[in-house]
C-alpha cells in the first residue's frame, strides 16, 4: 500500500469533461504549465479538495503511462452529501482544482489470471487493471453490472477492444451479476479483483469465502459494517516522535484526540475509507475498524487508520 507521506498537492486544470454514461461525466485534469504529473499504477485514487471544505475520493482510470494528464470519472449522486454534485456542477473545463495524491490500497498484485467484477461507477479502478493485465500477457475475464446499459461507464469502448472477455450485466436486460457461476467454484492462479456497492462486494466476499487465503483484493466506496470495539472503556495512545501521551475516550476517534492536542495530521474520508490517515504502529495491539485492510495485513499489526481503527490493548505506541 502506498503512504499518505508520498503524496503530492497538485493544483490541476480541468482540459476536458465529457459524458461518460447516463449520470457519469469523464474530467481530464492536466498541469496548467504542462509538466508531467506523478506515476501511479492500477487502483490509486486521488483526493479532490471541493468547495466548503469538501474532499472526495476519486479512482484514477486513464493510462498510468500518460504523464501529461489524470482521468477520473465521476457519478453524480442524488441522495449524496454534494460532493459529486459540486463536480459536475462546477468543474468545467478551464477550472482548476487541487488534488492529494495518488494513494493506492488497491493495486494490483501479480497473477497469471484475474476474475474481475465491478458494480457501477466501480468499473473505474478495474479499467486500467484490464490494460496492465494485458500487457502482463495474464488471462482476465471482466463481469461488469450496472442499472442499464445507458448507465455503465466505459462499457462501448470495453466491449470494442476485448469482446468475450467482457461479460455485462445490465439489470434490466439480465438481472444481477451471477457470482455462482463465476465463483462457485474456486479456480487455481488466479485473483478476484472486485469494486461497486456493498450489496455486490458482500455477495463476492460470500461466494469467495472457499478460495484460497489472499484471492480477493476489494476496493469499498462505503466503510463495512463493523462489531463493537474490542475496548469501550478509555486507552492511551503514545506518539514517539512528539513525545506527548494522549488519553482516547470511548467517544472519540484517535484521530480526534490528536487534532485537539493540536498535531497535525493528513486525514480526509474520517471513515476508514480512503487510507489518507495511515499511521504506523510501533508496539501495542490494534482493534482494525477500517474497510481497506484485508485480515493478513491486519495480522500484521504494523499500521492503522486512526480515524476509526482503536486499540486493542491499554496503551498503542504510533509513530506520531
Amino acid at each position: 500500500m502506498s503512504s499518505a507521506h508520498d503524496e503530492v498537492k497538485l493544483d490541476l486544470r480541468v482540459t476536458a469533461r465529457r459524458d461518460g454514461a447516463e449520470g457519469v461525466i469523464v474530467l481530464e485534469l492536466a498541469d496548467p504549465s504542462g509538466v508531467d504529473l506523478p506515476e501511479w499504477a492500477p487502483g490509486a485514487h486521488v483526493d479532490v479538495e471541493l468547495a466548503d471544505g469538501m474532499t472526495r475520493q476519486y479512482s484514477l482510470c486513464g493510462a498510468p503511462s500518460d504523464r501529461s494528464s489524470w482521468r477520473i470519472a465521476v457519478l453524480r449522486e442524488p441522495t449524496g452529501r454534494g460532493g459529486s454534485r459540486h463536480v459536475h456542477e462546477a468543474l468545467t473545463e478551464g477550472v482548476e482544482v487541487r488534488l492529494r495524491g495518488p494513494r493506492n490500497h488497491f493495486p494490483l498484485v501479480s497473477s497469471p489470471r484475474y476474475v474481475f467484477i465491478a458494480g457501477g461507477i466501480g468499473i473505474t479502478p478495474i479499467v486500467p487493471m484490464l490494460r496492465a493485465a494485458d500487457a502482463a500477457d495474464a488471462g482476465w475475464e471482466l463481469h461488469y453490472g450496472g442499472r442499464s446499459r445507458r448507465s455503465m461507464a466505459f462499457l462501448q469502448a470495453l466491449e470494442d477492444t476485448s469482446g468475450h472477455r467482457v461479460t455485462p450485466y445490465p439489470q434490466d436486460e439480465v438481472g444481477l451479476i451471477d457470482l455462482h457461476r463465476i465463483l462457485g467454484t474456486p479456480q487455481p492462479d488466479t485473483l478476484v479483483y472486485s469494486c461497486g456497492p456493498e450489496p455486490l462486494l458482500r455477495a463476492v466476499e460470500q461466494h469467495c469465502a472457499d478460495w484460497p487465503e489472499g484471492t480477493l483484493h476489494l476496493e469499498r466506496f462505503n466503510p463495512r459494517d463493523v462489531s463493537e470495539p474490542v475496548l469501550t472503556e478509555t486507552f492511551e495512545v503514545e506518539l514517539a516522535t512528539t513525545g506527548v501521551t494522549l488519553t482516547v475516550p470511548p467517544e472519540k476517534s484517535i484521530l480526534e484526540v490528536v487534532e485537539e492536542a493540536g498535531i497535525p495530521v493528513l486525514a480526509s474520508c474520517r471513515e476508514g475509507i480512503c487510507g489518507t490517515c495511515e499511521t504506523r504502529v510501533l508496539a501495542g495491539e490494534v482493534d482494525h475498524r477500517d474497510s481497506l485492510m484485508n485480515p493478513s495485513e491486519q495480522a500484521t499489526n504494523d499500521a492503522m487508520f486512526i480515524c476509526v481503527s482503536r486499540a486493542a490493548c491499554p496503551r498503542l505506541l504510533l509513530d506520531l
